[in-house]
C-alpha cells in the first residue's frame, strides 16, 4: 500500500483515529482485508501525529483515546548521555486507565541505535492498547497489552544489540496445562501475523502475577501470547503408528465391502448396502490418499502435494455427505416411514453424495491463481521442535471456515437423527416389556433373562453401529479443539481410523440378511411335493 498523505492538525488526527479504533474496526472486525486497511491507516495516523508534535527536546506528549494512548517522545542527547554505562535507556509507555496501570509494559530502548539518529529526528511513539481485537486475525490468545514502538519517519530498527526490553504483566491463567506457554511475539505487519523470531521469552512469577521479559532485536507492535503446545514426539509418533494401521485396515476392508457388493449385487437389494457401500468407498479413498500424504510432500514437482491435498480434501467431504446420506435414509425408513418412495433415489443420492463434495473443490482449485489452498502444511513437535511436513490444506481460515461449519451441520442433523432413533428403540422396548408382563408365555415359550439381555445387546449393537454410519464420532473433534487433550486425541484415532472396519462388519451382516431373505422367497415360491399333494410352504 502506498503511504497515506495527511495534511490536517494532530489534533485532527486523534479524532480520526478515534473514529476508526472505535466505529470502523467494530463493523469490519470479522473481515481480514478491511482490518489490514485499517491498522496501515491506524499507522500512518500515528507517524502523521508524531511528526506534527510541537514540544521541547526532552519532553513527553502524551494522547489519549478511549481504547489506546500514544506517547510521543523527543529523546535528547542528555537523555543518552545520563544513561550512563546502560546499554539502553528506559521510555514510559503511555497509561490507559488507573486500573490498568500494573498491566502497562515497562520499555527499554538500545542507546546505540537511538543516537545513531540525529536529534531532530530521534522521536519515538510508544502505543498502548487496551482493546487488540484488530490484531487477531486467527486463532491468537493475547494474554497482555499490545504495545507498539514507532520510529519518526517510520524508520525501522532491526538486528538491534543489545535488544529491546520489554516487561509485560499477565495474570496468571487458569486455563493452562502442562503444554501451554506464555511466549513474547511481535506482529508482522507485512505477512499479518504473530511471530516469534528476533525474540526472546524470559519468565518471573510474582505474586500472583507473571512477568514476562521479552527481548527483540527490532520496532514492530509486541504482545504476549498464550501459546497451547503442539502434539509431543512420543504421542505423535503412537498416533501415528494407530493411524496408519487403522487406516491401512480400513482401507483393506473397505476395498472388500466393493468387491462383495459387486459380485452380490442384486437388483432386489436393499437400497441401504448401497448407501453403505458408498460411504465405504469414500472411506476407502480417505484412507488410501492419508497413507500418501507423507510420501507426496517430499516428491517433485509441487503438484503431485497439491494434488493429493486435493483428493484427501474430496475424500474428506464424500465421507461427510455420505454419513448425511444415511442420516437421511433412516429417517425415511425408521421414522418417516410411509410415502418414502422417491423417483431415482439412488441416483439423486450418488448426485448429492459425490457431486456437491466436486463442487466445493473444484472451487477451491479454480481460485489458485488468487490464493493456494493445497500444499506442503508442516506440524510442529513440543519437546523437539521437529517439524513432519504432509500434504494438506495450507490456510488454516479455509480449513476452520470450510471443513469445521461443514461437518458441524451434518453432525447436528445426524445426531438429532440418531437420539429419535433411540428414543423409538427405547419406546419400543417399553412396549415389549408391557407385552412380557401382561402375557409371559410367547409363541409357546417363556422369556427369560438371558432372551431379554440378548435382546439388549442387540439394541445397543445397533446404536452403536449407527452410529458408526452416520460418523458422530467424528464429533470428538470438538471436544479436543482449543488444546492438546491426549485422550480425547487417542479415542478420535482409534475409532475414526478403523470406522471402514465397522463398516464391513454391518455389510457383512446385511448381505447374510438379505441373502437369506432371498432364500426364504425362493424357497416360499418354489411348490414342494408332499405325498403326492403339491403344496407350497415357507420355512419356519
Amino acid at each position: 500500500m502506498e503511504p497515506l498523505k495527511c495534511d490536517i492538525c494532530g489534533q485532527e488526527d486523534m479524532v480520526l483515529l478515534f473514529y476508526i479504533r472505535n466505529t470502523c474496526v467494530q463493523l469490519f472486525r470479522s473481515n481480514h482485508a478491511v482490518r489490514r486497511f485499517f491498522i496501515e491507516v491506524e499507522r500512518h495516523l500515528i507517524h502523521n501525529i508524531m511528526g506534527k508534535t510541537q514540544f521541547e527536546a526532552g519532553n513527553i506528549t502524551n494522547y489519549s483515546l478511549q481504547m489506546l494512548s500514544l506517547a510521543v517522545v523527543n529523546v535528547s542527547e542528555a537523555a543518552l548521555s545520563s544513561a550512563g554505562d546502560n546499554n539502553s535507556i528506559q521510555l514510559e509507555a503511555p497509561q490507559l486507565l488507573p486500573e490498568n496501570r500494573s498491566f502497562v509494559p515497562q520499555t527499554w530502548l538500545p542507546v546505540n541505535a537511538l543516537r545513531d539518529i540525529k536529534n531532530e529526528e530521534r522521536v519515538v511513539g510508544l502505543v498502548s492498547y487496551m482493546e487488540h481485537s484488530q490484531f487477531q486475525f486467527d486463532q491468537e490468545e493475547i494474554a497482555s497489552m499490545v504495545l507498539r514502538i514507532e520510529l519518526l519517519g517510520e524508520r525501522h530498527l532491526n538486528d538491534l544489540n543489545p535488544p529491546i526490553k520489554m516487561i509485560f504483566r499477565v495474570s496468571e491463567h487458569t486455563d493452562m496445562d502442562n503444554d501451554s506457554q506464555l511466549l513474547c511475539h511481535y506482529f508482522d505487519e507485512d505477512d499479518w501475523g504473530w511471530k516469534t523470531d528476533g525474540c526472546e521469552t524470559v519468565n518471573r512469577n510474582d505474586g500472583g502475577q507473571e512477568h514476562i521479559i521479552c527481548h527483540c532485536t527490532h520496532t514492530t507492535p509486541f504482545a504476549v501470547l498464550l501459546v497451547r503446545g503442539p502434539i509431543a514426539n512420543i504421542h505423535w509418533k503412537i498416533l501415528s503408528y494407530i493411524s496408519y494401521i487403522g487406516c491401512g485396515l480400513s482401507a483393506f476392508f473397505t476395498a472388500l465391502s466393493l468387491v462383495i457388493y459387486v459380485f452380490r449385487c442384486n437388483p432386489k437389494m436393499d437400497y441401504s448396502i448401497f448407501i453403505h457401500v458408498c460411504l465405504s468407498g469414500a472411506l476407502f479413498l480417505l484412507n488410501a490418499t492419508f497413507l500418501l500424504t507423507e510420501w507426496g510432500a517430499r516428491v517433485k514437482p509441487d503438484w503431485v502435494c497439491v494434488f493429493v491435498a486435493a483428493f484427501m480434501h474430496y475424500s474428506l467431504l464424500c465421507c461427510f455427505t455420505w454419513m448425511a446420506i444415511e442420516a437421511l435414509h433412516l429417517y425415511l425408513l425408521l421414522i418417516k416411514v410411509f410415502n418414502t418412495y422417491y423417483k431415482h433415489y439412488l441416483l439423486k443420492l450418488s448426485l448429492a453424495g459425490w457431486g456437491i463434495p466436486g463442487v466445493i473443490i473444484g472451487v477451491s482449485l479454480g481460485v489458485k491463481d488468487f490464493k493456494q489452498f493445497y500444499g506442503v502444511s508442516e506440524m510442529t513437535m513440543a519437546d523437539t521442535n521437529q517439524t513432519n511436513a504432509i500434504c494438506w490444506i495450507t490456510d488454516d481460515s479455509f480449513f476452520y471456515s470450510l471443513n469445521l461449519m461443514y461437518f458441524a451441520l451434518i453432525f447436528i442433523f445426524n445426531s438429532g437423527i440418531l437420539m429419535a432413533v433411540a428414543s423409538s428403540i427405547c419406546k419400543m422396548k417399553q412396549v415389549f416389556n408391557r407385552n412380557l408382563k401382561l402375557g409371559p408365555e410367547t409363541e409357546g415359550r417363556s422369556w427369560g433373562d438371558s432372551e431379554r439381555f440378548s435382546a439388549s445387546c442387540r439394541q445397543g449393537l445397533t446404536l452403536m453401529g449407527l452410529t458408526c454410519l452416520m460418523g458422530t464420532s467424528w464429533g470428538l473433534a470438538f471436544l479436543g479443539s482449543g488444546y492438546v487433550n491426549y485422550p480425547i486425541l487417542y479415542l478420535f484415532c482409534i475409532l475414526n481410523s478403523t470406522q471402514g472396519v465397522f463398516i464391513f462388519l454391518w455389510i457383512c451382516l446385511l448381505v447374510n440378511k438379505q441373502r437369506k431373505r432371498d432364500l426364504e422367497d425362493r424357497m416360499s415360491s418354489t411348490p414342494v411335493k408332499t405325498s403326492g399333494v403339491n403344496s407350497t410352504s415357507r420355512p419356519p
